[in-house]
């Protein structure tokens, strides 16, 4: 079987064991609509994390990086570890290419939690441009 369908297969089996929890404790408990989400995602990655150490690695996680880890940020672009693009914005290309959130990808590869997602110098341009159209300060009140 090829690296993508264990992949899927292993994801498919996570997230038939989330519905199996996530459904039965709704089925037992009374619960927030606005709470079934953040219910589902903790959940998940409770079973996301518990697969990971269960000691069984697959090809996909004993992969060597693409880069040392210091090389991987650059001022104007990241490096995926994965597969060695330069990026400015890591965070959907994890998403859509390995089907990784941003915690998972920095546990794989042993990353601390504040790597970024996201080019430095890309990140300071999106800040001057929302600082200067006006974003994050506060609206004078209208007059009654």
């Amino acid at each position: 079987m090829s690296h993508d369908k264990q992949r899927h297969a292993a994801r498919a089996e996570l997230l038939r064991f989330s519905t199996n929890v996530v459904s039965s404790y709704l089925g037992n408990h009374q619960t927030n609509s606005s709470n079934i989400p953040q219910l589902i995602e903790t959940v998940y990655a409770s079973f996301t994390k518990l697969n990971g150490a269960s000691g069984a690695v697959s090809a996909r996680q004993s992969k060597k990086a693409a880069t040392s880890v210091k090389r991987s940020v650059t001022p104007d672009y990241l490096v995926c570890l994965e597969d060695g693009k330069k990026l400015k914005m890591l965070k959907r290309h994890l998403r859509t290419n390995y089907g990784m959130t941003p915690e998972e990808y920095r546990a794989k590869w042993g990353l601390p939690a504040d790597y970024p997602m996201v080019a430095p110098n890309y990140a300071a341009q999106r800040s001057a441009f929302a600082k200067k159209i006006g974003l994050g300060k506060n609206r004078p009140m209208a007059i009654q």
